[in-house]
């Protein structure tokens, strides 16, 4: 006869089966508010080199390597690759602009609704704690004929670009539904905003995220934001 699992053990054979699990889920949501069980699944993980990923822009948790672990497991050639996902150089650049396309508007919405709502509560006589916004609700599509069009070219034309389009939504970067590429599960887990976003923005792909948002304020399918 075998042991009952506890809630720790349990939110960990659950994430490593499903690879990640969405913040509603009940025991993510235990962990989150349960210092103690958070810290027991941190440190149960560590013992296989492992750590729990959780952002508040995010609406999903995932299980990634510790850093210590990542020599070991993809050795100093598999460190020094431009990624250790296992993409080819255009898809992990297909990568980063649809980060830069979906992730960097998304977080200013979430920023600015928060801040609204923030302003608004300060006129209330009894105000209540208000949550983020959440990644579903604020976060933007692309469009797939805009993208091939605009960056066919340079990202191996359609063949390429589909191939690798698959290749992202298989390891949970993003999603499809008809024309649109919207934001996957992992897209703002295994990204590092802070080590990115400065790069984007001071860089060449600023003048990308300035066209891309012009392009979606002149299209009337394009998310009212309010």
């Amino acid at each position: 006869m075998h042991e009952p699992l506890d809630d720790a053990a349990l939110l960990i054979a659950e994430l490593l089966a499903s690879r990640w699990l969405p913040r509603r889920h009940p025991r993510v949501r235990r962990a989150l508010i349960d210092a103690e069980l958070w810290q027991t699944v941190q440190d149960r993980l560590a013992l296989s080199g492992l750590r729990l990923v959780d952002n508040i822009h995010a609406d999903h948790v995932c299980v990634a390597l510790l850093r210590g672990a990542e020599t070991a497991v993809f050795g100093e050639t598999g460190l020094n690759a431009n990624n250790n996902a296992r993409l080819p150089r255009d898809a992990v650049s297909l990568l980063v602009l649809l980060w830069s396309l979906i992730v960097l508007p998304k977080r200013e919405r979430q920023a600015a609704r928060a801040a609204t709502a923030e302003t608004e509560g300060q006129t209330e006589m009894f105000t209540t704690e208000r949550p983020l916004p959440s990644a579903a609700s604020v976060s933007p599509v692309v469009s797939y004929k805009a993208l091939l069009a605009d960056f066919g070219p340079q990202l191996g034309r359609k063949t390429r670009m589909d191939g690798n389009l698959k290749r992202l939504e298989a390891r949970g970067f993003i999603v499809r539904k008809g024309d649109d590429i919207g934001e996957g599960p992992l897209l703002d887990l295994l990204l590092d905003y802070d080590a990115l976003a400065p790069r984007i923005l001071e860089g060449a792909l600023g003048d990308v995220l300035a066209r891309a948002r012009q392009r979606t304020s002149t299209d009337p399918h394009a998310e009212d934001e309010d």
